[in-house]
């Protein structure tokens, strides 16, 4: 009679032990669930353009840029890129901010916020489509060495180019193609001050975009003494947004809109690239 007691005791036990852990184990996979789907709800909500919204402007990393981004008489930021900008902005509803940074820190400018878009003749590049999100292509480019006119004739390959300093932007897409061509470059904060460095002596070269050096160089300009030689490379421009960010696909309708009712070549007409603007379709 005890065994038969202790049997029936053991057996009772036995099923509360399991009834227990199979009722901890429900409980464990269903807060895993809910927490899934928390995850979930959280990461569909995130918006950049619901964010920008709410905060009621829009964050311009740029650097000074001619014809892209550069201040007029009065201060005030202009450019075809600037002007782009503002049109992006009214179409969210808000205010433009365009604020100079560090090219070469861009991508943690995104990522931390500090800027919403990098719009800045920026070239679509591996780190960027790897780092970050480009729109669609918006105008071409190409990254072109400038010297003195007095010693263009002597420097008109790649090859003649190999003993010279050149001055490049610091995390552009001209210090990479010259790094890329084995060249002793000497970085510096922005293209403007890579054509100083070249106007004054200091470097023998710079590379620059050619979008810059139509509007910068020749004669009529600023740098009336310096030319373009060699061509390094062509490229393609966009805006740069956030990883992910629902900021690219709103830019890209904008684009298309603003291509289709002309605003976006009267305004290339009016900085002189119109040869540059690529379709929007």
């Amino acid at each position: 009679m005890m065994k038969k007691l202790l049997s029936l005791l053991l057996a009772a036990g036995m099923c509360f032990s399991m009834a227990a852990c199979t009722s901890s184990g429900d409980t464990s996979s269903e807060s895993s669930q809910d927490s899934t789907a928390s995850t979930s709800t959280e990461s569909q909500s995130e918006s950049d353009v619901e964010y920008i919204k709410d905060k009621g402007t829009l964050v311009v990393g740029i650097t000074e840029f001619a014809p892209m981004d550069y201040k007029d008489e009065n201060g005030e930021w202009i450019g075809f890129d600037a002007d782009m900008a503002r049109e992006i902005g009214e179409a969210l509803g808000v205010e433009v901010q365009f604020t100079v940074i560090e090219w070469g820190n861009k991508l943690l400018e995104l990522e931390n916020k500090s800027i919403d878009c990098a719009w800045n003749g920026m070239t679509i590049t591996d780190e960027i489509t790897k780092g970050a999100s480009a729109t669609n292509p918006y105008a071409k480019n190409a990254q072109v060495v400038v010297v003195k006119k007095d010693v263009a004739d002597q420097y008109n390959t790649v090859d003649s180019l190999k003993d010279l300093l050149v001055a490049v932007e610091d995390g552009s897409a001209g210090q990479e193609a010259a790094q890329a061509e084995g060249l002793n470059t000497n970085d510096v904060l922005d293209q403007a001050t890579a054509l100083m460095e070249v106007n004054s002596g200091t470097s023998d070269a710079c590379v620059i975009d050619l979008l810059m050096a139509g509007a910068m160089i020749g004669e009529g300009t600023s740098y009336p003494d310096l030319v373009t030689t060699v061509e390094l490379t062509s490229e393609d421009y966009g805006v740069g947004c956030r990883k992910g960010s629902d900021l690219t696909d709103f830019i890209n309708e904008q684009f298309v809109k603003l291509y289709e009712d002309g605003t976006m070549m009267e305004l290339a007409e009016k900085y002189g690239i119109t040869d540059n603007i690529v379709e929007q379709k």
